[in-house]
């Protein structure tokens, strides 16, 4: 008896009307979360601990009432809220580790380190499937990391001065590859506003507890980049990105990860005046190929 070998997005695949749509959520969803280093610049009045309190606690009754509306009022069961909540503390986690690594050493090789989460969804989507990428899909995956590594690579430094930023940037993206994995598996029973209000409320009490043994500064006095944060990127990437995870295997979400460091890179270009060479540019232009090429049909993967 031969079995058929499924290629590594052939689970979960929509139809064509659907998965248009689903990517579409997908990418857009990466789109709005490129822009949090950005907006965080501007929180400048609270600790980055403090930041991602906020960034929760705001967006969180907006995802309450979405949750209530979506459930009409009837509670996940017991499974779906220890599988949510557990995303959720990877998520607060991660964000813990992210923002103390970024204090730690260069934003760059914090958002190299931090973007592990892309290789990592990769690799588990190969485990997963045990089959190895063919076709489009290999040349997607390695335009992707190529071109993400020429797009980072440039101002990336080794230094002993940066190995606890860097230890702790690498920790954040293995924590966002468990949250991304979690959030996946519980939307199997759940809706996307129910997973992500669950997630959310869990990630709370995780960073306050960080915010005040560090002693930060919690409550702002400049709300504007906050209430933004909340509904850019916790209500609105977060939300699209949540809803389009079922539909497709980690890596493609591994991959679609990437649009983010590219976004950042083109918007410290246009607001903070961070050039980039023609070697970034070419890197970015790379990982937007590969976007493309992982939707074009593919031959059967070859078996590991």
């Amino acid at each position: 008896m031969t079995a058929k070998i499924e290629s590594l997005d052939d689970r979960a695949a929509p139809a064509p009307q659907a998965s248009r749509w689903a990517f579409a959520a997908l990418v857009g969803g990466n789109l709005a979360l490129s822009l949090t280093a950005l907006v965080v610049r501007f929180a400048d009045d609270v600790g980055p601990m403090a930041v991602g309190v906020w960034r929760l606690t705001l967006a969180l009754p907006v995802l309450l009432f979405l949750m209530r509306r979506e459930t009409v009022g009837r509670l996940p069961s017991a499974r779906a809220l220890s599988i949510a909540a557990g995303a959720g503390v990877f998520f607060g986690l991660d964000l813990a580790a992210w923002h103390l690594g970024i204090l730690q050493t260069k934003v760059a090789n914090a958002t190299l380190f931090g973007n592990s989460a892309s290789l990592l969804l990769v690799v588990w989507g190969i485990m997963l499937s045990r089959a190895l990428p063919r076709g489009w899909q290999a040349l997607a995956i390695l335009l992707a990391f190529v071109g993400s590594a020429l797009l980072m690579g440039q101002s990336y430094e080794a230094s002993s001065a940066y190995l606890v930023g860097d230890l702790l940037s690498l920790l954040a993206g293995a924590l966002y590859t468990g949250y991304v994995l979690m959030m996946q598996r519980v939307r199997g029973e759940i809706g996307p506003w129910s997973a992500l209000a669950i997630a959310s409320a869990a990630g709370i009490p995780i960073l306050l507890a960080a915010a005040v043994a560090l002693g930060e500064t919690i409550v702002p006095g400049n709300w504007t980049p906050l209430i933004t944060l909340a509904l850019m990127s916790q209500i609105v990437g977060q939300g699209l990105l949540i809803w389009a995870l079922p539909r497709f295997s980690p890596v493609v979400v591994g991959l679609t990860l990437l649009v983010q460091p590219v976004v950042a890179a083109v918007a410290g270009w246009l607001i903070f005046g961070e050039l980039l060479s023609a070697i970034e540019i070419f890197g970015g232009a790379m990982v937007a190929a590969s976007l493309v090429l992982i939707r074009l049909p593919n031959r059967a993967a070859r078996p590991i």
